[in-house]
């Protein structure tokens, strides 16, 4: 069994050997030491154009005993599992594309309805195995810029009102799940609240979203501006998501209370917030 190490540089120069591939980078929480055992490989391949179908069918049944090959229901990729237990997992970018998502981001401050700058973090914390002529290099100094404050405004523009502040808001969503009795919606509507609220957090603190995993842990080590108690009441509220009662929206309060404190503290919006 090759080392992470030898793995991962024995893959790179396999896809290096199409021209179409630009970089080969290594992300996840691989890239960034808070991965476990259990951690994905996850490998992002970037190319001019589409690389052959057949050519990654045969790279990926090389290496792996159950293979997926072509997969579309996110990124286009590939992943397999191989003797040892470890699991691969392949993207595939065009390199327009990324360079449009970072454009999108840091020059003309487009916000999103939370993860709005997921794609950015992605590439600040990639590990570059392979990089044809240092477009990837490049494209990673591109990325390497203090956090834009237009940015950071937006995300909270966008973000911040539908928490409670709208007859469209998650609260009044979930008011109406819970009069419904319906645990699917209120289960859903608290996973987009909390996308949202952790959006928000992230760019109080200037810091690109990392993704949907180890959310709780990477606010504690990484933002000095967090809601007083926030651990603590995102685990009272998935908890008492199965109740489906009136403590739900009294925990789901109690999540974004801490949140408008601290964007009080912040300067970014006065006076009490609407339920």
């Amino acid at each position: 069994m090759h080392s992470q190490d030898e793995l991962l540089s024995a893959l790179a120069a396999e896809y290096a050997k199409n021209r179409q591939v630009l970089a080969v980078a290594l992300g996840g929480s691989r890239s960034t030491g808070v991965d476990d055992e259990g951690s994905d490989f996850d490998l992002y391949v970037y190319t001019q154009s589409e690389c052959d179908l057949e050519t990654r069918k045969r790279l990926a049944q090389t290496h792996g005993v159950r293979v997926d090959v072509d997969s579309r229901f996110w990124e286009p990729g590939d992943e397999w599992i191989d003797e040892s237990g470890r699991h691969v997992d392949v993207m595939f970018r065009q390199a327009a594309w990324i360079e449009d998502q970072l454009a999108r981001v840091l020059e003309h401050h487009r916000a999103g309805v939370g993860y709005s700058t997921c794609f950015w973090a992605n590439v600040l914390y990639a590990k570059p195995l392979f990089d044809r002529e240092g477009w990837f290099a490049r494209l990673q100094e591109r990325a390497h810029v203090p956090y834009p404050e237009g940015l950071r405004a937006a995300i909270i523009a966008k973000n911040w009102p539908i928490l409670r502040n709208t007859l469209s808001s998650y609260r009044h969503q979930l008011a109406r799940a819970i009069d419904r009795d319906d645990p699917v919606s209120i289960q859903h509507r608290i996973t987009a609240a909390l996308a949202s609220y952790f959006d928000i957090v992230f760019a109080i603190n200037r810091t690109p979203h990392p993704g949907e995993k180890r959310l709780l842990a990477i606010v504690e080590q990484r933002c000095e501006l967090r809601p007083a108690g926030y651990a603590d009441d995102v685990r009272t509220l998935l908890h008492l998501a199965a109740a489906g009662d009136g403590s739900t929206l009294s925990a789901y309060d109690a999540v974004m209370d801490g949140l408008d404190d601290l964007l009080r503290a912040s300067g970014f919006v006065g006076g009490s917030a609407a339920h």
